[in-house]
């Protein structure tokens, strides 16, 4: 059973390679209800003992497609933007593997060292971002802090949470609805760089921002 399993994601996944009449947003999404497809399988294996696959197969399609961020025509224009908007400032603008858009801001230009007030140099980039939210709504806000490990956790911890909550707090004063944005700090627990040196402790101290556009029930898979 679990060979035949294996075989049948397999050559869906093949199949959804092969449209080569799709856009890339349509065979994102597809993708993202067949890898569902899978995954749901190998629950119903695991749980059912075999005989749940086919259950979960079904139900993890719904679950791929329905719990899954999309990367659309809107969230394409919206990076294109941003790029614009922070070239040669040392942003990093990309989209993440699981469709979301991501702005990574280096410490020089979001906050000085051991504090949570925005720097000047920052307020034009997101002045930037809070118009290309407000030209998206169908889109919500992650805002994620992080420091190096110079300190305790109980000064890191709070710092981090506290430069989120700055972002945060700038673009809603900019129009953008509080309901829309999340903020987490995870203090030095996710480094990008070793802490051996200053230059690698600077790249550990940012922001990272995650714009999502959340797939909706609504949203109909292409005909092959």
């Amino acid at each position: 059973m679990t060979n035949r399993m294996t075989i049948t994601t397999l050559a869906a996944l093949l199949t959804l390679g092969g449209c080569t009449t799709m856009t890339d947003t349509q065979r994102g999404t597809t993708q993202g209800a067949a890898i569902g497809a899978g995954t749901g399988a190998v629950i119903g294996a695991i749980i059912g003992g075999g005989k749940g696959a086919a259950i979960g197969a079904g139900s993890g399609a719904v679950l791929g497609a329905g719990a899954g961020y999309i990367w659309s025509q809107r969230m394409e224009e919206q990076k294109r933007q941003m790029e614009t908007a922070t070239a040669g400032t040392g942003v990093q603008v990309s989209q993440t593997a699981d469709n979301r858009l991501m702005l990574n801001i280096p410490s020089d230009i979001s906050f000085d060292t051991g504090r949570a007030d925005i720097k000047s140099n920052f307020r034009p980039i997101l002045d930037s971002f809070a118009t290309s939210l407000l030209n998206n709504p169908n889109t919500t806000v992650m805002i994620v802090g992080h420091t190096d490990n110079t300190g305790t956790d109980a000064i890191n911890n709070p710092l981090s949470v506290g430069r989120a909550a700055s972002t945060r707090d700038y673009l809603v004063s900019r129009g953008v609805p509080i309901q829309r944005v999340q903020i987490d700090g995870r203090g030095s627990y996710q480094p990008i760089a070793s802490n051996d040196t200053p230059y690698n402790r600077a790249k550990n101290r940012r922001v990272e921002i995650f714009v999502m556009e959340q797939q909706t029930s609504s949203s109909a898979l292409p005909q092959q």
